[in-house]
């Protein structure tokens, strides 16, 4: 059973204590270093790091890409991999890796920081943060009235060379997976056609780009993850926006919240090491970092604030779907696939 709350809390800083004052007992990672698999926003994970070194000695060499690329990489290297730690902007990547038996199980002191429904149900990895997807329109072309309220409208021809998408965008993914599991295959079949007709001429590589776009009035409409907008307002200051952020209708499949986690992997050299800064990552210290950067992601400790203006985490009403349910995000792929949306 999972231990009371105040009680996981003593055992992570024992951890962290006991990481401070012992990981040469680890395999010498002292002399070595741990290796972070790094595939969130790199400004973050550095204040992460720097933290997690100043407090306990250890020093962390990162290696960043996206996390579908780090995840065929750890695939390939197997137990030969450098890597001790992953961390990714969405769990398919890391459920992938538990399915293929790549990530050691954490302790229960490490999964019990944050609720249940964010970690790996088998115990691989723990939710770190959590962000929702959201609409971003140009409020000079359009009304809050004029927006669809499911993600499913915007397959209409209404939307035709107005959307802005980044199909290779792993965040996508998710929404796609939700689309599927609430209509069928078939008919998230058909809505990726749509949204790939009203999408080609303003296709992009990345949500930043797809947030930039809608705001300069290249395009009328997109679809992000909500931290995107709150990054590009922090960029270029308030007066030079001019989009904003609306919600699908409640238990839409185009809301999705997604959730950024951490794992060891299991041909770690360093496990010891490898949880103490798992665990930093879900302490309150760590925690408030994520809430403070320019990341603009939620936290899921409980007692740690969302970042200032955004909707309280507890008052979302994102689609039900489970971080099981998203699964590997091979589905999704299949998917945009046979839709043409990706390679």
């Amino acid at each position: 059973m999972t231990p009371p709350r105040p009680l996981a809390g003593l055992v992570v800083l024992a951890v962290l204590a006991a990481a401070g004052a012992g990981l040469a007992a680890c395999g010498s990672p002292a002399a070595d270093g741990l290796v972070l698999y790094n595939g969130q926003h790199e400004q973050t994970t550095s204040a992460l790091v720097s933290a997690f070194e100043h407090t306990t000695g250890q020093r962390v060499s990162i290696r960043s890409n996206d996390e579908d690329v780090l995840a065929a990489q750890i695939g390939e290297e197997g137990s030969a991999s450098p890597a001790d730690v992953i961390y990714t902007e969405n769990s398919p990547a890391l459920e992938y890796l538990a399915r293929h038996h790549l990530l050691a199980r954490l302790p229960r002191s490490v999964l019990g920081e944050v609720p249940s429904r964010y970690d790996s149900p088998g115990g691989y990895f723990v939710g770190v943060s959590a962000r929702v997807s959201m609409l971003v329109y140009n409020t000079r072309d359009l009304r809050r009235s004029e927006l669809p309220r499911s993600v499913l409208d915007l397959a209409s021809p209404r939307w035709r060379n107005k959307l802005a998408i980044a199909p290779e965008e792993t965040d996508f993914q998710p929404i796609v997976t939700a689309v599927a599991h609430a209509y069928g295959a078939s008919r998230a079949l058909a809505w990726l056609r749509g949204i790939e007709a009203n999408g080609a001429t303003h296709e992009y590589q990345d949500s930043e780009t797809v947030t930039s776009m809608v705001n300069s009035g290249q395009a009328e409409i997109g679809i992000v993850n909500q931290y995107y907008w709150y990054r590009l307002r922090a960029e270029v200051g308030q007066a030079a926006m001019h989009s904003a952020l609306a919600f699908f209708r409640p238990g839409d499949p185009g809301y999705v919240v997604d959730v950024s986690g951490a794992a060891v992997l299991a041909s770690s050299r360093h496990p010891k090491a490898a949880v103490a800064f798992v665990a930093f990552l879900v302490s309150r210290r760590g925690q408030r970092i994520i809430a403070r950067s320019d990341s603009f992601e939620y936290p899921l400790v409980a007692g740690v604030a969302a970042p200032a203006g955004e909707r309280p985490l507890d008052r979302l009403q994102p689609y039900p779907i489970g971080l099981p349910a998203l699964g590997t995000g091979e589905e999704a792929i299949g998917l945009m696939r046979e839709a043409g949306l990706v390679p």
